[in-house]
Order: C-alpha cells, then structure tokens, then sequence
C-alpha cells in the first residue's frame, strides 16, 4: 500500500475516533444536564451549604386542671464548635482559649472534637447551660475564636418538685447506646432525651421537631451574605396529666419523711390522682449533672431515692390480701360465710405452731365478716387451707389482677408474683406444704404485690368486677392555641366473672371493718363513709412490719363518685402504724376540701404527728 493511502487511512481513523469521543462526550454532557441534571444541581447545592440545627423546646407538663404548670422551659445557651471552619494550625489556641472562658479543662473540649473529626462542618456542642454572662465573654472573644457560636437551649425547669418527681422523671444528653436505638427517629449527638418518668414516656410528643438553617458558603467556606433559608422548629406538645396537684401535695404530708408510698385511684377511669414515693430526688439538678456524679450518687442511696415504690416495689400484701381470699370464699361457696371457726390466738400444723398474731388470746368464735374485720389469722389460715386451697387461692389473685403488670403509662413497672405449687417445684425442688398454703391465706410467704396493683384490686371490688387501666396522661395540647389534640379515654385493663352479689358483700364487709374492725379509731370519719382493709406485713423484724392501709370511700357512692386511697409504709421506719392514719388524713382533705394541717386538726391527730408528718 503506497504512503499517501497509509496517511488516508489513519486520518479517517484519527478522525473516526474523534468523532466517536466527541459523541461520547455529547452523550454524557446530555445525560448530566439534562438526565441527571436535577441530581447534580441538588449535589452542588449540598455541597455550598453549611446547616445550623435550631432546637425545638420541649412541651410543657400542667397537672389536671391545664393551669398549675409542673415542668416548664427557663432559657439558657449552648456553646458549639464547627471544627472545620477552625484553621488546623489554630486549633490548640482556640481550644485553650475557650476553656478559661468557659471554666472548663482543655481535655473535656478535646474529648467532645477528637481528631478524627476536626474537618468536619458538623456543629458539635461543647457546654450547655451557660448563663448569659458567659456567653457574653466568647462574644467579645469571637475575633480570636474561629468556628465558635452559641445558641439558645432551654433547659427543663421543674417547677414542683417532691414526690412528683417519680412521676415526671428527668432529661438528660443521649447516650451512645440510646442514639443507636433512636437514631431513625431523628435523635441526633446533641439531643435531650427523657430518662424516666413522663419524660421518658412521651418523649416523641414532647421534644417537637427541630429546625434548621440553610446557608450558602463560598469555597473557602464563608458565609455569603443573605443567603440564610430557615426551616423553623416545632415546639412539643403539652401534657395535662391527671394528678390533681392539691392532691398530691396533701398525700405527699400525709406519708411524710417515712420510706414508702401513697396512691390516689379513681376506679371508675384510671385516673391516678397522685402519686407520692419516698424518698425523692430534685430533677433540676440533673441539668446541672453533665458528669453523671449525680445519678451514681442517687443510684448507691440505700433508702434507692429513684426507685418509683408505687409501681416498681413489691412487698407481701399480708392481711389486705384477705379481701381477695375472702371474695374467692364467697364466690365458691367454699364455706358458709355464717359459719364460724374457733380462735384460740393459736394453731399447730405439721412441727410449726402458727400464732393469730393480732389478738394472742384468741378471737374467739368468728364467721366470715368478724374475721376479715378482726383480720383473724386463725380462720383465714384455716378456710384457706381447707375450704379454698392454693390453686382457687392462686387463680383469683390473678384473676384480679395480681402477677400482672397494670399497663400504666410509665417505662418500668413490677408484676409481683402470684406464687404455685409448679413454681416451687421447680424454683427449690420442694414440694408446697400446707403451711404454704396458710401463709398465702394471709398475703405472706412468697407473694408480692405493688401499691398500684392493690389499687387495681380495690378498684375491682368497687366498679363489680372491672378494673381500667391506671394512667397519668389525661390530654395532649398544642402549645401554641392550647387546643386539645387528643384525650386519654377509660380503657378496661380486665373483668371478671365474678357475681356482682360477692362484690356488693365484700364492700360491706370492708365497710364493716372500718366501723367495727382493727381500723375503727385510726379511720373514723364525719365527712365521708370509707370501706377498706388494713395490713401488717412480716418482714424479718421483730418490732416493726410494713403498715398498708386499702380503702375507698364514699362507700355507697356509684363507682363515678369514689376514689381509692392505698397507703404503704415500709419497716425500715420506726414502727407507728402509720399507713390507716395517712389514708384517712388523704380522705379528709379531699372530701372536706382541706390543707394537711387541717385534716389533721380536724381528725384530732395532731398529739400523734406533732412534725413528723409534714414536709419540712
């Protein structure tokens, strides 16, 4: 082939492969622009802007009535470091800098920027809760402190503080483990998240959605003027709860400073009324706790200051639990409730001499409703073992209720334990004894309960063999108009087929134990008709047992009209049987609209509380 046609030959090549690039290219310009055009734009647009998070405050707490405020938001800053926007070679002379300024050690900034992300244009918070003066100090340092900004950010402001605080709980920062959890829901490293109580609960309801700001930034990163596009945040929801702060407040005087809990019921929603623990703890200060010191030291109290006693410590119920076993008598016809058994303050079975610690010369001859109003040992020892039995025994504790979580609304809550034969078998090998058995009749041995259990079961009685679900949530708001967004209905948590007549006569027979039984004086009352049952519970001691008082009143009331009171005082205390005298101090003030000092004047309890029973 002669030379010129060699040269023919690689131009048309040359000029096939240009040709062929050039359409490449135009194809994949076309596919850009115009195809993928509107992903590149977004890209682009990413890339030259810099987003600021604008926090959204949490909701406001209100008791019942939607006007006594229990939680709400107090301003306060937050100092940030943009890491990326902080030249590297300036980066230890601004961490220096803002240490003094902010009272902090130069290790606390750099664990919160470790290098791995010191290019990062991702805000990072160094410091929250930082009075306005300090803030005032980083502003007119702001020169010589490169990437530095503040923000607002409310803090949690608990304005009643108390035994209220089981109920509400507390916020704190996010923990490692708990943004893995939340992180699809849109918690971030520097979000508030509820700890425990209501708090925690709601804690999507009330922390709203946050906003952001959209800034455009040049190449090196600066902010091009008037380029800011902000998405505002959207402040929580408000919560009305159902305590009635009156309420609470004179249930928390009546228990006083004695280690163990009050519960105000209405049976007939499941509204809880108030709720008193002690001892408590002051959720302020864990905004101030940023190093955990707080909550570890709460956490090895011995008196356990965090521990929620009327929904998440069990104790034997002792003798209120002869309203259950007396109910199951009635219902099964198991023995006349005329006929009587003999008292004689003691009884012996197997090598274990069994003593009716109440009255140690003996009751006597007693039917169903002495004994329950005398809270006779000897015949609920005797019917339960040989009328009743453990599995009657067993199956109407669950049937009301008991074993159970009661579905409050609150993130932790015991079941108690409903102990069986099977479970003893398998728990020591052991068979269940008749002496298993007699301790049962009388709530001791290996059954637990909780306070808001208890209340279950009495609320049981009350409305004729249903119990709704306990709850603390009465309304949802919206923070801006007020409106109500949503409201917490009556839910039935369980029924019963038990007859209405056992219920009606088990009333009466708490309602007899008041006016008759062991709890005639410490109950007495002019202003409203109470039924319950008191308590004595065993606990390893020998001068002080665990005091419960169960009633409810006004006794002839529809079940709309009545409130449960159950009060539970520990061992640890010194003995005074104080319970059934802070369960009809509770009533008095409510039925009589009166404060605790004068409920206790007016039921002559004064020489017995001197200041014991108020709140210092």
């Amino acid at each position: 082939m002669s030379q010129a046609a060699n040269r023919g030959l690689r131009v048309v090549a040359m000029t096939a492969f240009m040709a062929i690039s050039m359409g490449l290219f135009l194809v994949r310009l076309f596919s850009m622009q115009i195809i993928e055009g509107d992903k590149y734009r977004k890209q682009s647009q990413s890339i030259s802007q810099r987003s600021k998070k604008l926090p959204a405050q949490r909701g406001e707490i209100f008791d019942r009535n939607g006007t006594v405020p229990m939680v709400l938001n107090i301003d306060s800053f937050a100092i940030d470091i943009t890491p990326g926007e902080i030249p590297p070679d300036r980066f230890a002379d601004v961490v220096t800098r803002l240490a003094k300024l902010l009272r902090m050690n130069e290790s606390e900034i750099d664990g919160r920027v470790p290098a791995s992300i010191r290019r990062s244009f991702q805000t990072v918070e160094i410091k929250s809760n930082v009075p306005f003066e300090m803030v005032t100090s980083v502003a007119e340092d702001i020169d010589e402190l490169p990437g530095v900004s503040w923000r607002s950010k409310p803090i949690r402001n608990y304005v009643e503080t108390g035994s209220i605080s089981h109920v509400l709980g507390y916020v704190g920062d996010i923990t490692k483990e708990e943004l893995k959890i939340f992180y699809n829901k849109g918690y971030t490293t520097n979000s508030i998240i509820g700890k425990a109580g209501i708090e925690k609960q709601y804690d999507e309801l009330l922390r709203g959605v946050d906003g952001y700001e959209y800034r455009t930034v040049d190449v090196k990163g600066r902010y091009i003027e008037n380029s800011a596009n902000i998405a505002p945040p959207v402040m929580g929801k408000n919560l009305i709860l159902t305590i009635d702060q009156k309420i609470q407040s004179l249930a928390e005087n009546a228990l006083g400073h004695r280690i163990g809990s009050a519960v105000v019921l209405k049976p007939a929603t499941g509204e809880v009324l108030a709720m008193v623990s002690y001892p408590y703890f002051d959720p302020n200060l864990f905004s101030q706790d940023n190093s955990g010191k707080l909550y570890q030291t709460l956490l090895a109290d011995p008196n356990n200051p965090l521990l929620n006693r009327v929904v998440n410590a069990s104790y034997p119920p002792a003798s209120t639990f002869k309203t259950i076993v007396t109910t199951a008598l009635l219902e099964e016809k198991a023995i006349p409730p005329e006929k009587t058994i003999d008292c004689d303050g003691e009884i012996n079975y197997g090598d274990r001499l069994f003593r009716c610690w109440i009255k140690k010369p003996g009751h006597g001859p007693v039917d169903l409703r002495e004994a329950l109003a005398q809270s006779c040992d000897v015949y609920f020892w005797v019917a339960g073992r040989d009328y009743l039995g453990v599995d009657r025994i067993a199956s109407y504790s669950q049937e009301m209720g008991l074993g159970y979580e009661t579905g409050i609304d609150l993130p932790t809550q015991t079941a108690g334990f409903v102990p069986t034969p099977q479970w003893k078998e398998r728990r020591f090998h052991e068979k269940w004894l008749g002496g298993d058995t007699m301790n049962m009749s009388i709530g001791q041995g290996y059954l637990l309960v909780s306070p808001l259990q208890m209340a279950d079961w009495v609320s049981m009685i009350v409305n004729g063999g249903t119990i709704y679900r306990p709850h603390l949530l009465k309304e949802v708001r919206d923070p801006v108009t007020n409106a109500v967004l949503s409201v917490t209905q009556p839910e039935v948590l369980r029924t019963s087929n038990i007859s209405k007549e056992t219920f009606q006569t088990v009333r009466e027979y708490m309602r007899y134990m008041i006016t008759n039984g062991t709890a005639q004086f410490p109950m007495k009352n002019k202003v409203v008709e109470l039924a319950g049952k008191t308590g004595t519970a065993e606990v390893g001691f020998v001068d002080r047992w665990h005091s419960w008082m169960v009633a409810f009143g006004p006794y002839d009331a529809p079940p709309e009209d009545v409130i449960i009171v159950v009060v539970m005082v520990e061992a640890v205390n010194n003995w005074e049987w104080w319970a059934p005298y802070a369960n009809n101090i509770i009533f008095q003030g409510i039925f009589a609209d009166q404060t605790y000092d004068e409920a206790v004047d007016a039921l002559g309890f004064r020489y017995l509380t001197g200041t014991r029973g108020r709140q210092e």
